[in-house]
């Protein structure tokens, strides 16, 4: 089995596990100890791995930290990585997302709170905002979901870097085809059950977009209310929800190789955000949605009740694939069989925000 590096950001710290063949060990105490850290990236691009984590210290504030020798030590700027200038009388929340690009070797992408894209071009040691985004004519009808107005969601295609998709809450979907110039609403099909028109230009509260391995163009959606999938890169979108015990729910990961496959963790309702029918269960599709199957041999069979962020469930590029989740109650699950069978590798973590896992060689 491939060397695994796991990372688990929780509200109280980050977690860093390694699998070495079929072992796994924990580092003994967590980095950023009482930080809520909300975004990690394995960088796996470089000839040496980067780590990126988005902490929250309610002390310091938000940064943006980088760690080049598989999270032993941790670097901070000397000045804020993420900042909003002065001209747009906008603080710093926090850092919802950090994503590698997928087609330029050192351009890293950050999601933050207030909804806006920043993009470095030194790995996550500087980044610049991304303006006509932040400055869209829909942005003053944004209107924060739940948790916030993050923009959550990064999207980048390997065949050409102007290619970028991000999700917003609770904006929905929206996308440029020239490198961040110009940005489209990309929600034609996705619904909006909780406004007076249910079928809106932008406003959606989408959760999480997943990209498909084989095929670019094709994109998974997990909304508040409804999982969706697009054919052309976020056109248009179709309802695949048929076959889910709840199409309520927060996450949605792809598998890292085989196309057509992508996973889901259903909840009861946004009134009652528990496992659906309170078990503990991921469900598979493996074309493209028509069909899905319940992921549980090795999960809990009690009633359960640990919620899955929008972050906390990832696929690493190991082959076979492995696939992780770790959910509000502090348990942490790990496959190593694209989700065929599970093993739980802690509990009593504090509440976990976000899983990354990559192959270290």
């Amino acid at each position: 089995m491939a060397d695994v590096l796991l990372t688990v950001g929780t509200r109280k710290g980050l977690f860093i596990g390694r699998r070495r063949g079929a072992a796994w060990e924990f580092d003994e105490s967590p980095y950023f100890n009482a930080q809520a850290i909300y975004s990690v990236a394995i960088d796996t691009r470089g000839d040496t791995p980067r780590l990126l984590a988005g902490g929250d210290s309610s002390h310091w504030g938000p940064s943006v930290f980088h760690s080049d020798d598989l999270g032993r030590t941790w670097t901070e700027p000397a000045q804020p990585a993420v900042k909003f200038p002065k001209d747009t009388s906008a603080s710093l929340e926090r850092v919802w997302q950090l994503h590698p690009a997928a087609a330029e070797p050192d351009v890293v992408y950050a999601g933050t709170e207030p909804a806006a894209l920043y993009r470095s071009e030194d790995r996550g040691e500087s980044f610049d905002l991304v303006r006509p985004l932040w400055e869209h004519p829909t942005r003053a009808k944004w209107v924060p979901g739940g948790g916030g107005e993050g923009l959550h969601t990064v999207v980048t295609d390997r065949r050409d870097p102007r290619a970028v998709t991000v999700a917003v809450s609770t904006a929905g979907v929206f996308r440029t085809r020239d490198g961040g110039t110009s940005w489209e609403p990309s929600n034609s099909g996705v619904s909006a059950v909780f406004l007076p028109d249910p079928n809106p230009e932008f406003g959606q509260c989408v959760h999480k977009v997943a990209q498909d391995a084989a095929t670019p163009d094709r994109l998974y959606l997990q909304n508040h209310w409804g999982v969706y999938r697009s054919d052309d890169a976020g056109g248009h979108w179709t309802d695949i929800g048929e076959g889910l015990p709840s199409t309520f729910g927060f996450a949605v990961a792809a598998h890292p190789h085989r196309g057509d496959t992508a996973y889901v963790f259903p909840i009861n309702a946004d009134a009652d955000r528990v496992p659906a029918g309170h078990r503990c269960r991921v469900f598979r599709t493996a074309d493209a949605g028509k069909s899905w199957e319940p992921l549980t041999a090795g999960l809990p069979v009690e009633d359960h009740y640990g919620t899955v962020l929008r972050d906390a469930l990832c696929t690493d590029d190991a082959d076979p694939a492995g696939v992780y989740f770790g959910n509000r109650n502090g348990e942490l699950y790990a496959s190593a069989d694209d989700g065929d069978s599970w093993q739980q590798l802690a509990s009593h973590l504090p509440d976990v925000l976000c899983v990354r896992a990559a192959v270290i060689a």
